[in-house]
């Protein structure tokens, strides 16, 4: 009876720490979702200084940094499913490796975006200022969102290095996965919305 009981509550905690867990990526996809809204609107009002300021980025940059993603997107999903077959050690070399692409992710950013301020692209700029009203409106959303993004990649690579610890530590196991696998559902968010920030951005014609 004890034991009936033991795993229907395990049940119901792993059925509300996945409710749990999809309510919170909801609130991030209306975040994101207004601010591709919002993108959306002065794109459509201010196309040709929009079609301009993209120009200065860097669509080699963009795609190298969608392929790191999208392969840390495999390399966790891959964590997951080893740890759910006991092979703890490969599970962690895959959340390391995870952790390694991020940080991949955010050394491109870093170097994108000290290019861009070096050439005075930045909003309150003097070189910005005497650009076209779109084409600031252009980079003031690409910093504010793609700094958003690189807050959650930095969020998820510290959630990923807390999975690694718990799972050396055998705090996470094949039988009680949940915590890895929530975070691997945030990681996948945070890819997907690059998935969508990329041609925005970096291919918009």
């Amino acid at each position: 009876m004890n034991e009936l009981a033991h795993t229907t509550n395990e049940h119901r905690d792993y059925l509300g720490a996945k409710i749990g867990m999809w309510l919170f990526l909801f609130t991030e996809i209306l975040l994101f979702g207004g601010l591709f809204l919002v993108y959306s609107v002065y794109r459509d009002a201010h196309s040709t200084d929009f079609h301009g300021a993209a120009q200065e980025l860097s669509t080699v940059i963009g795609a190298i940094n969608t392929v790191i993603l999208l392969t840390s997107s495999l390399t966790m999903a891959l964590s997951i499913s080893a740890l759910q077959r006991s092979e703890k050690m490969r599970s962690a070399l895959f959340q390391a490796a995870t952790i390694i692409l991020g940080i991949a992710f955010l050394i491109n950013k870093y170097l994108e975006w000290s290019e861009h301020i070096n050439h005075g692209f930045y909003p309150g700029s003097t070189d910005m200022l005497a650009k076209g009203h779109g084409q600031v409106l252009f980079f003031g959303l690409y910093y504010v969102m793609t700094g958003i993004h690189g807050l959650h990649v930095l969020i998820g690579m510290g959630l990923i290095g807390f999975m690694l610890v718990l799972t050396v530590k055998n705090k996470i196991s094949s039988s009680d996965f949940i915590k890895l696998e929530n975070t691997g559902l945030f990681w996948h968010l945070v890819d997907v919305i690059w998935i969508y920030l990329f041609p925005l951005f970096y291919l918009i014609t």
